[in-house]
């Protein structure tokens, strides 16, 4: 997937899911790291949030978070293409 939060890998780097705790870069506060007190509810709707509005600031695709704060319309496009390149596959 071609997005800023999303590693190579499809791994999601999205807050509620980092380790808990203090961040050691001090990026995130401990309250919007992961705690047991997240549910499946609460999980789902920060990744849907991630996809619909992309943190660029703190990118885990830097190509995509460049493209996608440099040229919108290019990071569009591209994305797009991926989507019916995936489909074109199932």
């Amino acid at each position: 997937m071609y997005h800023p939060n999303v590693y190579p890998d499809g791994t999601v780097c999205i807050s509620i899911l980092h380790p808990p705790g203090d961040d050691k870069y001090g990026y995130e506060q401990a309250s919007e790291r992961w705690s047991p007190v997240h549910t499946v509810e609460t999980i789902l709707l920060s990744v849907i949030s991630m996809l619909s509005s992309p943190n660029d600031e703190s990118p885990a695709n830097i190509e995509a978070a460049k493209q996608y704060r440099d040229d919108y319309p290019q990071f569009k496009k591209k994305v797009s293409r991926l989507v019916r390149q995936s489909a074109e596959m199932l």
